[in-house]
């Protein structure tokens, strides 16, 4: 698993098993995509398909960009796609491959599971990568520890984890009041603290690492993240932290 940004800025992972790629999302520039793929040795002209979580600009505007320009097909359900068209036009499309928000998806010998979230999207969903012997999570704009997600990360073995705010950061910044109700609300974004006692409530002792993704800018630091996850999270789990403006980092499972 490779990130290639994660943030309110722009979201983008590189996933590859057992031979298929994937990516999850399409929120920053193709030519960004373009060049961080190549930095890891990947073509993006060789993605087998792009999936796509909700309709948020952050995670969709630049979908129809991937298909035209790199030919690769959308995996996205039809009201995510109908909601993006009001937030970022995607211009045609020629290979959109429609599912149902809690489908199983197969791409060759991938099982992919599709979870329906409770963020404050059209259709959101959260990814499960399954080729047969490992399970990897792509979960972020969760909105909050909904039923079933403390069991879904129990069965998984590594994960991209939102960890989107420090709650005092957020409390004491500058957002104006609707939007900091928005964001602890319970279709927004969970904290480091919610973060952090589901992985220590249901990691696995078999999970290889966790990887923090979609932190904010204004109301958390990487720093910040780390040091809530070690004292409040799973005691030996690898932790890593998915970059808002870069790559990285490039992380196996097993």
């Amino acid at each position: 698993m490779l990130p290639l940004q994660s943030g309110s800025s722009g979201n983008c992972v590189f996933v590859e098993a057992a031979g298929v790629r994937l990516l999850v999302d399409a929120g920053v520039s193709g030519v960004q995509a373009e060049r961080r793929l190549a930095a890891a040795g990947v073509d993006i002209r060789t993605v087998d398909a792009l999936l796509v979580s909700h309709d948020h600009s952050d995670h969709v505007r630049c979908a129809g960009v991937f298909q035209r320009k790199y030919k690769i097909p959308i995996l996205a359900t039809e009201k995510t796609l109908d909601a993006a068209e009001r937030w970022s036009p995607l211009g045609r499309l020629f290979d959109v491959r429609p599912f149902t928000s809690g489908d199983t998806v197969r791409l060759g010998p991938l099982s992919i599971e599709t979870v329906r979230t409770p963020h404050d999207a059209a259709d959101g969903v959260g990814f499960v990568v399954d080729d047969g012997r490992r399970r990897l999570g792509v979960l972020t704009d969760l909105g909050h520890v909904f039923d079933g997600l403390a069991q879904l990360v129990s069965s998984l073995d590594a994960v991209l984890l939102e960890s989107n705010h420090d709650v005092a950061m957020l409390e004491g910044g500058p957002y104006p009041a609707f939007l900091k109700s928005r964001i602890r609300g319970p279709a927004g974004h969970i904290s480091n603290d919610e973060a952090a006692a589901l992985l220590r409530g249901a990691a696995p002792r078999r999970m290889a690492w966790a990887c923090l993704a979609h932190l904010s800018h204004e109301n958390n630091t990487p720093r910040l993240a780390l040091e809530t996850h070690r004292a409040l999270g799973a005691k030996g789990l690898q932790l890593h932290v998915a970059s808002r403006s870069a790559a990285g980092p490039a992380l196996e499972v097993g």
